[in-house]
């Protein structure tokens, strides 16, 4: 469990292929995609004849023509992996509306070869587990949406609950109250899957049909008990994040009205915070991480700089049109490739589920054996154990003798009972030697005892009931296989990731070649002559001036992009403003003084959750309110009466405070 040494953060682009809308306008197409490289190029469409395009090299580059597989099996899988031996992973698509993220992440499910990145990984996740030994697994599955700065859980039966973050010393982290289902194979986790996306906030704009309106996360959490060398149970608990990010756009190619823009306008604001973190963990030089600016930067608090394996799918645009938006994501995929993580083995931590499930069926199976149900059951596993040499087929029948076993012990046990005490309430009245006072006496007590039997017979069913249950929620690695076709099956995903691994290592080779042939170029140069030596310096002093040149390029983008960014964020701060003016108005003209005053003097701030609250109402015969807190947890801060009151409104979004000024 000692921190391995950091690790990169990997980050691939990829590029879709030119749609119908962007043929037909007649856009030309400014992205090179060099995949054994690893190799990314963008032409300025605008751009004045000497400029020169620009080159991005990442850890791996896929073109229009790559397959969803291919993805997969050279980036994703050794991450997946990594998750089932404990590990925490995060995979997560970044990049413009209408790029392909949602496509790459969750694909078309119907058709094999065009599913995505979630689908894949269901399978990949049970595939392993049926073919471990001596494992037992329990895998969970979350799902839930960020929109507006809000989170939702999209399982849970009420949308408009909004849930809650929480950060645990030990665990990180996570979210209050966000529901949980355990999963035991691909169908049931795709339908959970497929529950929560139908809850999700999706709508059209000018860039894309049908745009994710917001970030979602899905949640895998697999723990996996097995023992150890040294006789005792181990518990690895790995946690896989697969999200889907909102796309970023800009409002002036939206096109859209109403709610669009001020979902626009919240999801740049958690990319923008998204890309603050990213600048000051590369940086170096920044002591503060601005996680809290954002609920998506502190869901993936741990993913950006801590206890992670993390990728970052890059999805690109290739038209002319997208050229801005296209060269954002370029710069920032750029940035997050320094980004280094420390990822860790979470090994036996003190919450895991597993050890719950683990600890009832123990429990349970105690009573029944107390019961006496369980002793048929205990004698014919041990034979089978002894008779046996482990056939699956043979393991199979020998699990449903154990169930019928059960039942019939409990039936028969039950049955006797009854009817010994059905032969003694008849003796009783057969019995003319006995009062009748005495005779109705000891009828009554064999009524109660055939009374508590038929409770007890209740009581042994519903136990049989949950002990079932529990066992049934733990997947235990080696059953149910196919052994010829998983051994070939298995034998093919071995070559797969063998060629992926040497596709990888040919392209590291090929970028390590490539610079050290400029470093060395000039030391393998000799001269015939001094014009010769003239016309070779003459050419390489070009070659430097248009660098020179180009890093002028991009120190001038860099600033109108800063003025972009600046708009957009000026944009949103007057919508904001609007919006509260508003309220003040409301607050005026509508509500009583007395009302606000009430109002005000219930409120104060908590900063462990970074909202306004409301002290609770004193119950009846208390004569005053409680003192609001001033701790670390919450307290007080100057602000206006009105602005105080408009906080408390809730149907905006949160402002923060200093001193008598909103910001």
């Amino acid at each position: 469990n000692k921190p391995r040494s950091s690790e990169a953060l990997k980050v691939v682009a990829r590029c879709r292929p030119m749609n119908r809308k962007e043929e037909a306008a007649g856009y030309e197409r400014i992205l090179e995609m060099d995949v054994k490289l690893g190799q990314v190029t963008i032409r300025n469409p605008r751009a004045s004849p000497g400029e020169l395009p620009k080159t991005f090299t990442f850890d791996a580059v896929y073109d229009a023509s790559s397959k969803q597989a291919d993805l997969y099996d050279e980036t994703v899988r050794p991450l997946i992996d990594s998750v089932l031996q404990g590990f925490n992973g995060t995979i997560f698509a970044y990049g413009q509306t209408g790029t392909g993220k949602t496509y790459t992440m969750q694909g078309a499910w119907a058709e094999p070869e065009k599913r995505g990145i979630i689908p894949i990984s269901f399978e990949h996740i049970f595939t392993h587990i049926s073919r471990s030994q001596n494992q037992q697994y329990l895998v969970r599955a979350s799902y839930l949406e960020i929109y507006q700065e809000e989170i939702r859980d999209l399982l849970a039966k009420d949308q408009s609950k909004k849930l809650e973050l929480k950060e645990n010393p030990e665990t990180g982290v996570y979210i209050k109250d966000l529901s949980s289902f355990v999963t035991k194979n691909v169908k049931e986790i795709e339908h959970v899957m497929n529950l929560g996306s139908q809850t999700r906030s999706v709508g059209s704009t000018n860039m894309n049909e049908y745009s994710s309106r917001s970030h979602a996360i899905f949640l895998i959490t697999i723990e996996c008990s097995e023992t150890g060398l040294d006789g005792e149970e181990h518990i690895r608990v790995g946690k896989l994040n697969l999200v889907d990010l909102a796309g970023s756009e800009r409002q002036s190619k939206m096109g859209a009205h109403g709610e669009r823009p001020k979902e626009a306008s919240k999801i740049n604001l958690s990319l923008s915070a998204l890309g603050n973190v990213i600048s000051a963990l590369v940086d170096g030089k920044s002591t503060h991480i601005p996680y809290r600016d954002s609920k998506l930067t502190r869901l993936l608090q741990d993913s950006l700089g801590g206890n992670a394996k993390t990728i970052m799918v890059a999805t690109l645009g290739p038209a002319s049109h997208s050229y801005d938006e296209s060269l954002s994501t370029l710069r920032f995929a750029n940035r997050a490739k320094n980004i280094k993580n420390k990822p860790r083995v979470n090994e036996d931590p003190k919450d895991t589920l597993l050890r719950e499930f683990q600890e009832e069926i123990v429990r349970l199976k105690a009573q029944l054996e107390k019961r006496g149900m369980l002793g048929k059951k205990r004698r014919r596993s041990s034979r089978r154990k002894k008779a046996m040499d482990g056939e699956s087929a043979m393991e199979n029948e020998g699990e449903d003798d154990n169930e019928d076993g059960l039942e019939k012990n409990m039936e028969n046990y039950l049955k006797e009972q009854k009817e010994r005490l059905e032969e003694e309430k008849a003796a009783i009245q057969d019995d003319h030697s006995l009062v009748s006072e005495e005779k109705q006496k000891l009828l009554e007590e064999k009524e109660k005892m055939i009374e508590d039997l038929r409770k007890e017979q209740e009581a042994t069913e519903l136990l049989a009931t949950k002990y079932k249950a529990m066992e049934s929620k733990l997947l235990i690695g080696g059953r149910n296989i196919m052994d010829h076709t998983n051994e070939q099956q298995k034998m093919l995903e071995l070559k797969r990731q063998e060629i992926a691994e040497q596709k990888r290592r040919e392209r590291e080779m090929q970028q390590e070649m490539l610079l050290r042939d400029e470093e060395t170029m000039e030391l393998r140069e000799t001269y015939t002559s001094l014009q010769q030596e003239v016309e070779i310096k003459t050419k390489k002093l070009k070659k430097l001036y248009a660098k020179l040149q180009a890093v002028k390029a991009e120190i001038q983008d860099q600033h109108d992009e800063y003025i972009r960014v600046r708009q957009d964020l000026e944009e949103a701060q007057n919508e904001q403003t609007r919006e509260l003016k508003l309220k003040y108005l409301i607050i005026e003209n509508f509500i009583p003084p007395e009302e606000k005053n009430k109002i005000m003097n219930r409120l104060y701030f908590d900063c462990e959750e970074d909202q306004w609250k409301f002290q609770p109402l004193v119950p009846a015969g208390g004569s005053q309110m409680k003192k609001r807190p001033t701790s670390a947890v919450g307290y007080k801060r100057p602000i206006s009466q009105y602005a105080r009151v408009a906080m408390a409104m809730g149907s905006h979004p949160r402002y923060r405070v200093s001193g008598r000024t909103l910001v």
